[in-house]
C-alpha cells in the first residue's frame, strides 16, 4: 500500500503539518514512537506570528480557551532587555501562554477530526528513496511492517533520523559552556508582590521581574506562573563556568534549589509542588546552534527542529516550526494533487531557511548577552538604550516574532505587500468577511476582489477549482485610500501572492494599470496555484 505522505513525528510541527495536508486534500499517515502524548510540558506556549497563524485555521480559540482574535502584548524582551511596544503601531509580537500537552491535545484532536490517521507506538527505523515512493521499514506494535509513501517529512527533532538518513549535513555550533536547570515550584505568596508579582528577597539589591531572564552577577534567573493562575511557578536558572553535571543522573529538586542560591547569592525557600500534575525536573548543557544544509532530498523533507535547532531564548521553536508546516503543507498536497508549478515544493526552503537563519542568529544574540561580565554589561546597556527609540523596537519585535521576512514572490510588483503577512482588513470588508475567513480556515489561496467590475475575480475563473474568489462590496464611507490595495491574492499560508495597485483619475493611466494589474495577477496564479483549468500544468 502506498500513501500520500507520512510525517514520521507527532510532536506540534509533525502534528500541525497533517492538519494543513489534509484540508488541502492529501491523506498524511503520522508516526509516533510514543504510545501516548507525553505529560512534559516542554515548550510553554507560543510566541510570535504563529499565534495570529493558527488564528486563520480556527485554533486560537480552543488554545487560548476565549474568542479571538489574539491581542499583541505591550511589552516583551530581548536577552532580558526590555521591550516596550506600547503604542507600536502594527505591533506583532502576540503571546499564548499554553503548555505543549495542551498545544498537541489540541492539534491532535483537530488532526483526528480532519481524518488524519495517527499511528502511536510506531518508530520509523530506516528508509529508501527509490525515486517514485519512499520505502519504509517501521517497527510497531505488533512488530515490524514496511510502507510505501509518495512523500517523507521528517519531523523527528533535532536528532532526526529521517535527516541523517538521506544524508542532509547539519552544521552548525554546540556552547557546552554553562549548564541551564528549570523546574516547577511553589514560591511563598509572602515574597511576591501581588500586584505586579515580582519577587522580593531579602539579600537582593531590587525586585526580580517574572516572565523576565533576570541577569545577575553569577547567572540568570527567571520565574514565571505556568500554567498563569496555578500558583506553580517554572523556575529556571543559566550559570556558567560551573564544573559539568553528571548527565547520566536525574536531576533532584535540591539540585535546582542549590543552582538557584548560587544564582542569586541567597536562598529561596521554593518547595517542590505536590499537586498530582506532572511537573518538570530538566538539566541541559549547553545549546545547539544548527541548520540542515538542504531542507529537502528528493522526496524527502525536514521539518521543525530536524531541520533547524536553536537556543530557546524568546521562544521561537514552535513558531518557526509550525510556520514551517504551515508553509509546507499546501504546497506539498498541490505536488500530490498534481496542479502544483514547476519548483513549487523547492520555494518551502527557498522561504522558510531565510527564517531559520534569522532565529539562529538572534537566539545566539541573546544567549550571548546574558553572559556575566562587565563588558557585555556595557553592550546591553547601549541596546537598551537604541531601545529607547520607536524605529529600533519596531524592528527587534519584528525579528523576535517572525515577521520580518517578506518572500519573494517570484515576480515584479507595483505594490509593496506581495511577500508580506495579509494585512488587518476587518474595518473594510463587510459582506466578503466570511467567505474569507472560511477560505482561509480550511488552508485555501483567496482572492479578494474590491473592483467595482470585478475584474480581478473575472480573470481568475480558470482557477476558482483551487482558489476561492471573494467579491467584496465595501462600506459607502469606505475609500480606495482606506483601502491595502483594490485586490488581493492571499497565499494558504496567509502571505500575499499579489496586490493591484488603487486606480488613478486618468483614464488613458487608469487603462495601463489595468493591463499591467491583469498581467501581475494572471503571473502570480500561474506562479503559485499552476495552470488555469483546461490548460497543462507543466
Amino acid at each position: 500500500m502506498t500513501v500520500d505522505v507520512v510525517i514520521a513525528g507527532g510532536g506540534p510541527n509533525g502534528l500541525m503539518l497533517a492538519c494543513e495536508l489534509r484540508l488541502a486534500g492529501a491523506r498524511p499517515v503520522v508516526l509516533e514512537r510514543l504510545p501516548a502524548r507525553s505529560d512534559l510540558p516542554k515548550a510553554n506556549g507560543l510566541v510570535g506570528r504563529v499565534v495570529q497563524a493558527l488564528e486563520l485555521r480556527g485554533l486560537y480559540e480552543p488554545l487560548a480557551g476565549r474568542a479571538g482574535p489574539p491581542e499583541p502584548v505591550p511589552f516583551y524582551q530581548f536577552s532580558g532587555i526590555p521591550l516596550d511596544l506600547r503604542g507600536l503601531e502594527g505591533n506583532p509580537m502576540h503571546v499564548l501562554p499554553v503548555p505543549q500537552p495542551r498545544i498537541e491535545q489540541v492539534l491532535e484532536e483537530r488532526a483526528i477530526e480532519l481524518g488524519v490517521e495517527i499511528r502511536r507506538g510506531h518508530e520509523l527505523t530506516s528508509l529508501r528513496d527509490d525515486g517514485t515512493d519512499v520505502d519504509l521499514a517501521i517497527r510497531g506494535p505488533e512488530g515490524a511492517y514496511r510502507l510505501r509513501t509518495r512523500y517523507l517529512v521528517g519531523a523527528d527533532g533535532g536528532h532526526s533520523l529521517v535527516r541523517k538518513e538521506v544524508n542532509i549535513a547539519f552544521p552548525g555550533t554546540t556552547d557546552d559552556s554553562f549548564v541551564s536547570r528549570t523546574g516547577h515550584a511553589v514560591i511563598p505568596e509572602a515574597l511576591l508582590d501581588p500586584v505586579t508579582g515580582e519577587l522580593d528577597l531579602p539579600g537582593l539589591d531590587a525586585p526580580l521581574r517574572p516572565y523576565t531572564q533576570n541577569r545577575l552577577a553569577h547567572g540568570v534567573f527567571s520565574f514565571a506562573m505556568m500554567p498563569p493562575g496555578s500558583g506553580v511557578h517554572l523556575v529556571a536558572v543559566l550559570e556558567w563556568d560551573r564544573p559539568p553535571a553528571d548527565e547520566a543522573t536525574p536531576m533532584t529538586f535540591a539540585e535546582l534549589r542549590e543552582s538557584v542560591r548560587r544564582v542569586l547569592g541567597t536562598d529561596l525557600p521554593m518547595e517542590e509542588p505536590v499537586a498530582d500534575e506532572p511537573h518538570l525536573l530538566r538539566r541541559l548543557t549547553g545549546v545547539s546552534s544548527r541548520q540542515a544544509e538542504a531542507y529537502r532530498a528528493g522526496r524527502v523533507l525536514l521539518l521543525g527542529d530536524a531541520a533547524h535547532v536553536h537556543s530557546a531564548i524568546g521562544g521561537p521553536g514552535l513558531n518557526l516550526g509550525m510556520l514551517d508546516a504551515m508553509n509546507l503543507g499546501w504546497k506539498l498536497a498541490a505536488e500530490i494533487a498534481g496542479w502544483a508549478p514547476e519548483g513549487l515544493l523547492d520555494t518551502y526552503e527557498a522561504e522558510r531557511a531565510p527564517a531559520s537563519r534569522r532565529v539562529l542568529m538572534q537566539t545566539r544574540t541573546q544567549m550571548a548577552l546574558m553572559r556575566p561580565g562587565e563588558d557585555l554589561t556595557a553592550a546591553r546597556d547601549l541596546i537598551a538604550e537604541l531601545f529607547e527609540s520607536e524605529v529600533n523596537r519596531r524592528r527587534i519585535a519584528a525579528l523576535l516574532a517572525g515577521a520580518d521576512i517578506q518572500y519573494d514572490m517570484g515576480h515584479d510588483a507595483p505594490h509593496l505587500l506581495p511577500g508580506q503577512w495579509l494585512p488587518d482588513m476587518q474595518a473594510q470588508i463587510t459582506a466578503g468577511s466570511e467567505q474569507l475567513a472560511e477560505g482561509l480556515r480550511g488552508a485555501r489561496p483567496v482572492l479578494l476582489d474590491f473592483t467595482e467590475d470585478a475584474s480581478a475575480a473575472a480573470l481568475a475563473e480558470g482557477w476558482k477549482d483551487r482558489i476561492d474568489i471573494v467579491t467584496e462590496n465595501r462600506p459607502a464611507d469606505v475609500t480606495d485610500q482606506a483601502l491595502p490595495a483594490s485586490a488581493l491574492l492571499i497565499r494558504p499560508d496567509g502571505y500575499v501572492a499579489w496586490a493591484g495597485a488603487h486606480q488613478d483619475q486618468d483614464q488613458d493611466q487608469d487603462r495601463d494599470q489595468d493591463r499591467q494589474a491583469h498581467r501581475g495577477l494572471r503571473l502570480a496564479l500561474t506562479t503559485w496555484f499552476g495552470a488555469a483549468a483546461g490548460l497543462s500544468p507543466r
